[in-house]
């Protein structure tokens, strides 16, 4: 099964889940803006990812500031902020086969099918 953790309005999440459907694949879409992973569900994407907390972010967003954070802070830090401030994850995610990818570029999400 295919995982999107996904933002229609970024044109990036949008590309890769068209390569995705394009390619025949059965995706659940899941609007994490919408339906806002908790701290487990990021703690684990993170795992899967084999990333830092900051990798998974979008350090660029206003609210990053405005929440003071840092790209020095500590992963729990940054994950609870992801997990009360979603616009914060980085998109798109894509979760298959025990496997994980951010997809930028959203060509990167095939790496792992």
């Amino acid at each position: 099964m295919i995982t999107i953790w996904h933002n229609p309005r970024c044109s990036k999440s949008r590309q890769a889940l068209a390569l995705l459907e394009e390619r025949g694949e059965e995706v659940t879409v899941r609007r994490y803006l919408d339906d806002a992973p908790d701290a487990d569900a990021l703690r684990a994407a993170r795992d899967t990812l084999g990333l830092r907390a900051i990798e998974m972010m979008r350090t660029g967003e206003a609210v990053f500031r405005d929440l003071g954070l840092s790209k020095t802070d500590d992963d729990e830090v940054l994950i609870e902020a992801m997990a009360a401030n979603p616009k914060l994850i980085e998109r798109p995610i894509v979760f298959a086969h025990g496997r994980a990818v951010i997809g930028r570029p959203p060509e990167r999400v095939l790496d792992i099918l």
